[in-house]
């Protein structure tokens, strides 16, 4: 759990599994990192996961509860797309799940969706079985949406508006949007137009780049800081503007300021806790890392042949559960790294130098935004 001790000797288990349930997505996302990226694992995965691994999956986090003790878990249902499968498969991964577990721990289930296929009958399902339900966009308008389209080229808007109506109706089932950032959309935009459909969370996401593949930026001099901008303007927004979502990269920062542990990936030193476990029963580390290089996140593991404490040992799983001393000397002798923990993993891989020893590729735009929270807190703090 974030915020754990943990010391050479700790132990910090997994408590979060996200379950692969379909490999395949029926949208064609221009930015994507898991289909137009590096990494081609999941064209050799079966399309949904069988049976046989789904119960496998089960016993495997029941093991790791009963090992650690955990009285909690977080099951997280993704693709590609998860509604593929219809509610059906999510059910029985659910069920499974909830049988294997031992006494006293309990298990949260999510699923995070494009939101093109739901109705209202599937959000009546999937709620009577316990679940949230995440939805993926960039923003509520057809045009900041205009990069989420079909195989066919055809817009996803209006399937997902509908989505949204339709949840925004049951907030006990709507968990949040996911929103990666579009640095060609206005940031005032994006977040009027978020904060109007009235979700209970949104995550602004820096797009999966690196040092070898730079992020999208608008031409400009050295030094500039456009996605540490982009973030501050809404922040600004978020900040100033009255009742709105929680926006979980600036409440993350917040707390992090005030001396509260992490628990993202995004910023911070919390030890990571989730694992991946794709249709075919491997176990891998979190899906960002395909955006480096094909099988950045292949463990060698998988659930018929390998306990989840065999993965806790892998040489990825541990660099990116080591703290301070998983980063490089640029970022250990940072003012900022308690904040920002040297930013997602991920972002920090160059091929040239062997690897995820070096600073974020989001580096600057990182400390001019944290730099521009704890100035918003301190003035706050001092008028108060």
């Amino acid at each position: 759990m974030a915020g754990e001790k943990t010391g050479p000797t700790a132990v910090v288990p997994f408590r979060q599994f996200v379950l692969k349930v379909h490999s395949r997505c029926n949208l064609a996302c221009t930015y994507c990192y898991i289909y137009a990226g590096p990494d081609r694992s999941w064209r050799a995965r079966p399309p949904t996961v069988p049976a046989a691994t789904m119960r496998q999956t089960a016993l495997r986090i029941a093991e790791h509860a009963r090992t650690h003790r955990l009285r909690e878990v977080r099951i997280d249902l993704h693709g590609g797309e998860p509604l593929l499968t219809g509610p059906g498969p999510l059910l029985a991964q659910a069920a499974a799940v909830r049988a294997a577990l031992p006494a006293g721990c309990t298990a949260a289930f999510g699923v995070q969706t494009n939101g093109t296929l739901l109705t209202r009958d599937m959000i009546d399902t999937l709620a009577a079985a316990g679940f949230r339900l995440g939805l993926s966009l960039d923003g509520g308008t057809p045009g900041l949406n205009r990069r989420r389209i079909d195989h066919a080229g055809r817009p996803s808007w209006p399937a997902v508006s509908r989505a949204v109506r339709l949840l925004h109706d049951r907030p006990e089932v709507f968990a949040g949007i996911l929103c990666t950032i579009d640095i060609t959309a206005a940031p005032g935009e994006v977040y009027d137009s978020l904060r109007a459909l009235d979700p209970p969370m949104v995550d602004f996401l820096l797009p999966h780049a690196n040092w070898t593949s730079p992020p999208p930026a608008p031409l400009g001099p050295a030094g500039r800081t456009p996605y540490g901008d982009w973030l501050c303007t809404a922040f600004d927004l978020w900040w100033d503007g009255g009742p709105g979502p929680r926006v979980r990269v600036f409440t993350e920062i917040l707390g992090l300021l005030l001396g509260r542990p992490s628990s993202s990936e995004a910023v911070g030193l919390s030890p990571v806790v989730a694992l991946v476990v794709d249709t075919d029963g491997a176990i891998e580390q979190v899906d960002s890392l395909k955006s480096t290089y094909e099988g950045a996140a292949a463990t060698g593991l998988d659930v018929f042949h390998h306990t989840f404490d065999d993965a806790l040992a892998h040489p990825g799983m541990a660099a990116r559960r080591s703290g301070r001393d998983g980063l490089g000397a640029q970022c250990r002798g940072c003012a900022l790294v308690e904040v920002c923990g040297g930013g997602n993993y991920a972002h920090r891989y160059r091929a040239d130098t062997g690897g995820f020893t070096n600073p974020s590729v989001y580096c600057a735009d990182l400390e001019r935004l944290i730099r521009h929270i704890a100035a918003r807190l301190n003035a706050t703090v001092a008028l108060n």
